[in-house]
């Protein structure tokens, strides 16, 4: 500051005119100035308006009666700060606690130059500032970060934040439980340091996203490999970060274990498929000409869904319907069922009815995709032909159309209790004439790629 600028001019230049104008402007600027001699008789030498009422004296005069070290309040910071003083000739910016004249304490930072004068004399000369409130906002900025850090180190889910370059900027204690590191081994690595490759790159791209579109990204359902080699299963919620100006400046990512929860819906969901696999079973011991029927449709229905690139979760619905959509038939009297000859119009109704009798069944039970509503579908028709409830065009679901293709696919090449097998030739004529109208062009397309790969070979009969 100028004030400062003149002071130090004033002194060197030891002109008695020039000292005391500097020194009366230099009384009006708030920041408090001092010459303090430390031999051989400690006393101020010069001091401003400033310090005195820093100190909270009425005059100048008053304050020079003091003895400088006995403004501090703790003896280890005059200590340091003498210590300090002494070994480098300079101390910038010393942060403690000074006392007033009515023993109220306040935040100080000095800022002096140790000095060698004539006859072996020794001076302190320097500047002080009042930063009390600057302590104060201090104080309550530390008390919010603590008050935070407390209350994400008992959120029992993993917390973090990252800059805008994904680096890792805090995190809660279940996190850094997680990988097994104290928090500030984590500050500035990011997810590339702690999970395999593949895996942090999915991660960089999700919060890349975020990033780019300021749009959050929710209950994000993923696997992750931990430190220890093992899995577990995890939903992330991930959501931008703004400054006061509404830029994005970061994310904030939060991560919930739900291992424990997926291990017991997936024993849910196999006791239900292995009771339903029982059914399966007492089907084709009433009926050996479904027998492998099933097992032959489904694995034809997931290799159509694997060539359209689709999700696993997706492949199993299709497979899981696949080997579940004549379960229904368990209910038709055998002598309909294993019947060699024509079938009768009410025959070929208790027939159908199949499908709705496998939707009952099904259809209360909580799978991860719409499985009853597939296998339901299943006899649907594009152009409205088929049964229960002639559907057409988009109304049928797509794993419902692979369904169709692949049940009729393998009948048409199996032997039947009314008729031996007609061959792939004739399945094959049976889709390309249905193909458009009856079932779906593209997926009809895909069966015969997997047709000709196989060499024109029923590949499904090895299922």
């Amino acid at each position: 500051p100028l004030g400062i600028s003149i002071y130090y001019t004033s002194v060197k230049m030891r002109r008695k005119n020039i000292f005391y104008f500097n020194f009366s402007t230099a009384d009006h600027i708030g920041v408090g100035f001092f010459k303090y001699q430390l031999f051989p008789s400690p006393r101020f030498l010069v001091i401003n308006s400033a310090f005195a009422n820093m100190l909270g004296y009425l005059s100048k005069r008053e304050v020079k009666k003091e003895n400088f070290s006995s403004l501090f309040v703790h003896q280890e910071d005059k200590d340091n700060f003498f210590n300090a003083l002494q070994k480098e000739g300079r101390v910038k910016f010393f942060e403690t606690i000074f006392k007033k004249k009515n023993r109220k304490k306040f935040w100080v930072a000095i800022t002096a130059s140790y000095l060698l004068g004539k006859n072996s004399s020794r001076y302190i000369e320097g500047i002080i500032e009042d930063i009390s409130s600057h302590k104060e906002a201090e104080e309550r900025l530390a008390l919010e970060r603590d008050f935070l850090q407390g209350l994400l180190d008992n959120i029992p889910d993993a917390v973090y934040f990252k800059d805008t370059c994904n680096r890792i900027i805090r995190v809660n204690k279940f996190y850094a439980q997680g990988v097994g590191l104290k928090p500030e081994e984590i500050i500035g690595k990011t997810d590339f340091d702690f999970f395999p490759y593949h895996q942090a790159k999915q991660m960089l791209e999700d919060d890349n996203y975020v990033l780019r579109t300021g749009k959050p990204i929710v209950g994000k359902i993923e696997r992750t490999l931990l430190p220890d080699g093992s899995w577990n299963q995890v939903i992330t919620t991930k959501i931008p970060m703004y400054d006061r100006k509404g830029k994005i400046i970061g994310t904030m990512g939060i991560t919930r274990d739900m291992t424990a929860y997926a291990n017991t819906e997936r024993e849910k969901f196999s006791m239900v498929m292995n009771a339903l696999e029982v059914l399966n079973r007492a089907l084709e011991m009433r009926d050996p000409y479904t027998s492998g029927h099933s097992q032959r449709v489904a694995y034809l229905a997931e290799g159509i869904a694997k060539e359209l690139g689709w999700s696993e979760e997706r492949i199993l619905a299709v497979k899981l319907a696949g080997e579940l959509h004549d379960v229904g038939k368990i209910v038709i009297p055998l002598d309909i069922l294993t019947k060699p000859g024509r079938l009768t119009e009410l025959e070929y109704k208790i027939i159908q009815d199949h499908v709705e009798k496998c939707y009952q069944l099904l259809k209360d039970v909580n799978f991860p995709f719409p499985l009853a509503k597939i296998i339901y579908q299943h006899h649907e028709r594009l152009d409205g032909s088929g049964y229960p409830n002639h559907l057409k065009e988009e109304e049928i679901l797509p794993e419902a159309r692979i369904l169709a293709i692949s049940d009729v696919l393998e009948a048409v090449t199996s032997r039947r209790p009314y008729r031996e097998a007609l061959g792939l030739g004739r399945a094959i004529e049976e889709l390309k004439a249905g193909a458009g109208s009856k079932y779906d062009e593209k997926l009809v397309k895909i069966v015969f790629n997997l047709i000709e790969r196989y060499e024109h070979k029923p590949f499904w009969m090895n299922a």
